[in-house]
C-alpha cells in the first residue's frame, strides 16, 4: 500500500503478542484501529498503549463464530465508516501427538486458526473492494511450511491458512487488494501458556519449560515491523526469524532431509525438557 496514514485497520487477537504489537505499529503509521479479542481486559490494555489519534474501537469477538465477525464489521463501519486493512491474527494451539489430541480440541483449534481467517476474509472483502487500496494479512506460521511432531492440528490449520492466502491472492491479482501470508518462527508470545495440552502427554509434562523457552524468542514488536513492511510492499509471503528462513529453504531444497532433521531435533528438545 502506498499510504497507511488515515487507513482503518482491523486486527484480531489484538489483546497480546503479535496482534497487539501489529496494532501499535500500524498506529504509529497513522492508522485508525478496530481491535478484536475475547480477552476484554487485555484488549483494554492494548487500547491504553495506543495514541489517541488511532481512535481504537474495541470488540469482543470469537472469530470462530461468523456472527461475531459480522457484528464486528457492522460496529467497525459505524465507528469508522470504512475498512482498508484486515489482519487475521487470532490463533490458538493444541499440543500432543495426533493420537493424543482429542477431536474436540482439534475442532476448537480449526475454528479459530482456520475458520477465523476465512470469516475475516469473507466478511470484510466486500468492504475492501470499495477502497482505493486495501490489504489482507493472514498469519500462518513456519509450521504452515514444515510439519513438526506434537503439533499436527496446528500445522494442518496453518498449512490451510497458507493455501487459502495464496489462492485468494491469485484471485485478486490485478485488483487494488493485496494479500500477504505471514510465516513466523519462534516469537515471544503467550500462545503456549494459552494452548491446550493433551492430558498426560509428554507435551503437558514440558508445558512450564516450554513457556520459559518462548520468552527467549524474537520480540513481537520486531515481527510486527516486518508484517507492516509486508503490507507496504504488497509482499506475497513474509518469513520472520532466521529459523523460518532456514526451514523454508530446506523444505524447498530437500523436503525429506528437512523432515528427518526436524523430527530428530524435536525429539532432542523434548528429551532435554523432560529431564
Amino acid at each position: 500500500m502506498k499510504r497507511l496514514k488515515g487507513r482503518v485497520a482491523v486486527v484480531t487477537g489484538a489483546a497480546s503478542g503479535i496482534g497487539r504489537a501489529t496494532a501499535m505499529c500500524l498506529a504509529r503509521r497513522g492508522c485508525r484501529l478496530v481491535l478484536a479479542d475475547l480477552d476484554e481486559a487485555e484488549l483494554a490494555s492494548t487500547r491504553d498503549m495506543l495514541p489517541r489519534e488511532a481512535h481504537p474501537s474495541l470488540h469482543r469477538v470469537d472469530v470462530s463464530r461468523i456472527e461475531d465477525v459480522e457484528r464486528m464489521r457492522d460496529e467497525a463501519l459505524s465507528a469508522h465508516g470504512r475498512v482498508e486493512i484486515v489482519v487475521n491474527n487470532a490463533g490458538v494451539g493444541v499440543a500432543g501427538t495426533f493420537e493424543e489430541q482429542s477431536l474436540e480440541d482439534m475442532q476448537w483449534l480449526f475454528g479459530v486458526n482456520f475458520w477465523g481467517v476465512v470469516h475475516g476474509c469473507k466478511v470484510f472483502l466486500p468492504e475492501l473492494r470499495k477502497a482505493d487500496e486495501a490489504h489482507i494479512v493472514n498469519i500462518s506460521s513456519i509450521l504452515g511450511v514444515v510439519g513438526v511432531p506434537m503439533n499436527s492440528s496446528y500445522c494442518a490449520s496453518k498449512f490451510a491458512v497458507r493455501g487459502l492466502s495464496e489462492s485468494l491472492r491469485a484471485e485478486l491479482e490485478g485488483t487494488r487488494i493485496g494479500v500477504t501470508s505471514v510465516h513466523p518462527g519462534g516469537i515471544a508470545t503467550n500462545i503456549v501458556a494459552k494452548s491446550r495440552f493433551a492430558p498426560g502427554s509428554s507435551a503437558e509434562q514440558t508445558r512450564e519449560r516450554a513457556i520459559e523457552v518462548f520468552k527467549g524468542f524474537m520480540a513481537p514488536e520486531q515481527a510486527a515491523e516486518r508484517i507492516v513492511r509486508g503490507i507496504r510492499r504488497n509482499s506475497r509471503r513474509v518469513l520472520i526469524t532466521r529459523e523460518a528462513h532456514l526451514l523454508d529453504a530446506g523444505q524447498r531444497l530437500s523436503p525429506r532431509a528437512t523432515g528427518v532433521l526436524v523430527a530428530s531435533a524435536w525429539r532432542r528438545v523434548v528429551e532435554r525438557m523432560t529431564r
